[in-house]
């Protein structure tokens, strides 16, 4: 009983926790809704709810006063938030993700998810938050039980084919410039850690795991870890071009025919043997 109700938590076959909360941290229902909503007590997620005020709110495509905006305004508009958000959130450490939802629905519009690479970043995060104002509103900011947003996104709003639309009770992630996103994640280039890395290690195995990845490339870079004398002899070699080989001198490979020629007499001294 207890594998069934594990492996069905959080799907639309769980009829007490609520799917689209456990996905998205966000459901239309709200408080009103009649599955429990989880809300976690740590998470490396942080979400800033209706936090995007985007310069055609009310209608797609045209302000407030009813004029047209161009696109290209709406998307300097979007990338001067995001980075905003991004160097303020940095202080508290690693962002290994930044997504603004693009959605028109009440519980997604604006909704502004961080995913640290640590869960205690986003708990000093949230304590900075609490109390603060952006653009003459309050940050409402919270853990959020997202952790992988493969599961959360809308695979057709990536596809350009979501029939719903802005109201798809999935996240539509609203994407920046390869210039600016290059800028502010580049920075972490080959520190970075795949999305499925297992966040269980404790503390003292964590400082322990960095600890051997900073003598493995420190080993990498004085040269795999040989002896100094053995850099010095082999180096100049290598220096001028030719490939690194075995310290064992290497014998040329035969091919099929040479070697059935070397069975066929090893099978004739054989039997002249015998």
């Amino acid at each position: 009983m207890a594998e069934h109700l594990a492996s069905i938590f959080g799907t639309e076959k769980d009829r007490v926790n609520c799917p689209f909360y456990f996905k998205i941290g966000a459901c239309r229902h709200g408080d009103r809704c009649s599955r429990l909503h989880n809300r976690p007590t740590i998470s490396p997620t942080l979400l800033l709810s209706n936090m995007y005020q985007r310069p055609d709110m009310i209608t797609p495509g045209v302000d407030a006063q009813g004029q047209p905006i161009d696109p290209r305004k709406i998307q300097e508009h979007f990338e001067d938030f995001y980075e905003d958000i991004y160097e303020e959130l940095g202080k508290f450490g690693e962002i290994e993700s930044l997504n603004v939802c693009d959605n028109l629905a009440d519980h997604m519009i604006g909704n502004v998810y961080v995913q640290f690479r640590e869960e205690d970043q986003a708990a000093a995060a949230l304590q900075a938050l609490q109390g603060r104002f952006y653009s003459g509103r309050p940050i409402i900011a919270d853990f959020s039980p997202v952790t992988d947003f493969r599961e959360a996104t809308c695979r057709q709003y990536e596809e350009n084919n979501c029939n719903r639309g802005g109201y798809c009770n999935f996240m539509h992630v609203k994407m920046i410039g390869k210039d600016l996103r290059r800028k502010l994640f580049g920075r972490y280039r080959g520190y970075r850690r795949s999305r499925s890395r297992s966040r269980s290690l404790s503390p003292r195995n964590r400082k322990e795991h960095d600890r051997r990845e900073r003598d493995y490339r420190d080993r990498d870079y004085r040269g795999n870890g040989r002896s100094k004398e053995r850099q010095d002899r082999d180096g100049g070699r290598r220096r001028h071009g030719s490939p690194r080989r075995s310290r064992s001198p290497v014998t040329v490979r035969e091919g099929s025919e040479e070697r059935r020629a070397r069975i066929e007499q090893w099978n004739r001294e054989r039997e002249e043997k015998q």
